[in-house]
């Protein structure tokens, strides 16, 4: 009797495995962190063999802790930090390099070159994306051009690329003993590589890129009754179980969250933050510094397009403040802090230390904290770390209602920092609506077992899923529309004092 399904999240700081009821509430969970490598100023990199020891680990962990008999999951899905590009070896499992992580930014020389020829929107119309170092084309192509032997083991079909959830699914099924190349849409269209159309490699842009077709992985859709492939007897679950869901993280919490209809919006908070719109089976052009991007495909219905504002620092930033400034011991203490003084004593801090994401697409823009009188306290930087959010997801918003014409009235809210009181209240206060966290908050998750269970019956549609989600908490705006328009002002000053400081 099939009582569960399961998702792996692998994750930019962690690796989680979940195992979910009927319901949708979680039955058990583990999860474990990974090193972040900082080879140089703004490179970024993770060791995968690390990710999938983890992975493995947290498997094992997970089912023991609440004595899971694997035999009672009925499917596996995964979810991942997207963009995130690995190349290795498809004989032994071996990667080439580290995987290069999605805020890296040592392919901005790469990026530049492309826009020589055409702007920044070169390849926006088939792809819906800039060109930035935060997607995986041209990291492909760094690793193509600079490890050694990687171009040749490409071009003889030895080298393989994914992204994080191709590497996991390919250990999963087997690895070097019959493990399965494969990727979903909502990964490849976050490549730069993917037609939005044809939802297939586009050859035009890999004979730009000089990217071998043939180290690619094939394109399945993100909830496969096909199934992807089956766990080994032997592997981390001990059982062969189906895995046939796969989303990236973001587009996992949309599925999670239950935004099935065109209009329907969440905010996901961790690492970065990232908004997804369902805008429907039509992909919608972004005229504001959006992408247009893949929401998710199950089985042979029509994929369901998004639109995307991506923050690449925001959870990152109390983590900062934490390892490299030392302000506190743990990442919730931010709270603490930021509560003992009324406000942020007129100073804002931009993030901006990977560049700026949506909607400038700035790769010259560096952090700065701006403001600063001898008033200012470490309480001071805490509060207005934490407010940065809030602003930077105010601008996603602004954009997002711009190019879709489509009033928000409320934002559904989730991942780690949503537990964050203040930061919720203070986000409501500078939208101007409601802010809603569901039940389970951890929705990444969720949506890649729902996407998994779906594809072998174990809900029987998106009604099923539906009536599973269910509000924990709303936070009702209370500042007044002076001060909020005041203090948003400030922060789009601040915002233009982080542009151009990389020359």
């Amino acid at each position: 009797m099939n009582r569960y399904v399961a998702a792996v999240d692998q994750g930019t700081t962690s690796t989680r495995f979940m195992v979910f009821d009927h319901a949708g509430q979680v039955v058990s969970v583990h999860q474990l962190e990974h090193e972040q490598i900082y080879p140089r100023p703004g490179w970024v990199e993770h060791n995968p063999t690390e990710i999938w020891e983890r992975t493995q680990q947290v498997i094992r962990a997970a089912l023991e802790k609440n004595g899971i008999d694997p035999r009672d999951i009925a499917a596996i899905g995964v979810t991942n930090q997207r963009e995130t590009t690995i190349v290795w070896d498809r004989k032994t499992g071996k990667p080439y390099y580290n995987a290069i992580v999605w805020q890296c930014t040592r392919t901005k020389d790469i990026c530049d070159a492309l826009a020589r020829d055409g702007g920044q929107d070169r390849f926006r119309s088939k792809t819906g994306l800039p060109l930035a170092t935060y997607f995986s084309g041209p990291k492909i192509q760094w690793i193509l051009d600079n490890v050694p032997g990687v171009r040749a083991a490409a071009e003889r079909g030895d080298a393989l690329f994914g992204t994080i959830d191709t590497w996991e699914i390919w250990w999963l099924t087997g690895g070097p003993e019959g493990g399965v190349h494969v990727t979903d849409v909502t990964n490849a269209s976050r490549t730069m590589l993917m037609n939005l159309e044809t939802l297939d490699w586009d050859p035009e842009i890999l004979d730009i890129l000089d990217i071998p077709r043939q180290m690619l992985p094939e394109i399945r859709p993100s909830s496969d009754p096909r199934i992807y492939g089956y766990t080994p007897k032997d592997g981390p679950l001990g059982a062969s179980i189906p895995v046939c869901g796969d989303l990236g993280d973001q587009q996992g919490a949309l599925v999670g969250q239950t935004c099935f209809n065109p209009g329907e919006a969440k905010n996901t908070y961790g690492t970065g933050c990232f908004m997804l719109l369902n805008t429907g089976t039509t992909p919608v052009p972004s005229k504001s510094g959006l992408l247009t991007t893949l929401g998710y495909r199950f089985g042979d219905q029509p994929a369901v397009y998004a639109l995307e504002g991506s923050i690449a620092i925001t959870g990152a930033l109390v983590q900062w403040l934490r390892d490299n400034l030392r302000f506190f011991d743990f990442s919730k203490h931010v709270e603490d802090y930021a509560r003992s003084v009324p406000d942020s004593g007129g100073i804002y801090f931009v993030p901006a230390f990977s560049g700026l994401f949506a909607p400038y697409w700035r790769s010259d823009a560096r952090g700065v904290i701006v403001g600063l009188t001898r008033y200012i306290t470490k309480a001071h930087i805490c509060r207005a770390a934490l407010e940065a959010t809030a602003y930077q997801t105010r601008e996603v918003l602004d954009a997002m209602e711009k190019d879709s014409g489509v009033k928000l009235t409320a934002l559904k809210v989730d991942g780690g920092m949503v537990y964050n009181e203040l930061l919720m209240q203070f986000q409501a206060d500078i939208l101007g609506v409601p802010v809603i966290r569901p039940v389970v908050a951890e929705t990444t998750s969720l949506g890649a077992a729902y996407a998994a269970g779906l594809a072998v019956g174990f809900w029987s549609g998106l009604d099923d899923l539906r009536r599973n989600w269910a509000v924990d908490k709303t936070w009702e705006p209370q500042m007044d529309a002076e001060t909020r328009e005041r203090l948003y002002r400030g922060w789009l000053k601040a915002v233009e004092r982080t542009f151009g400081w990389v020359e």
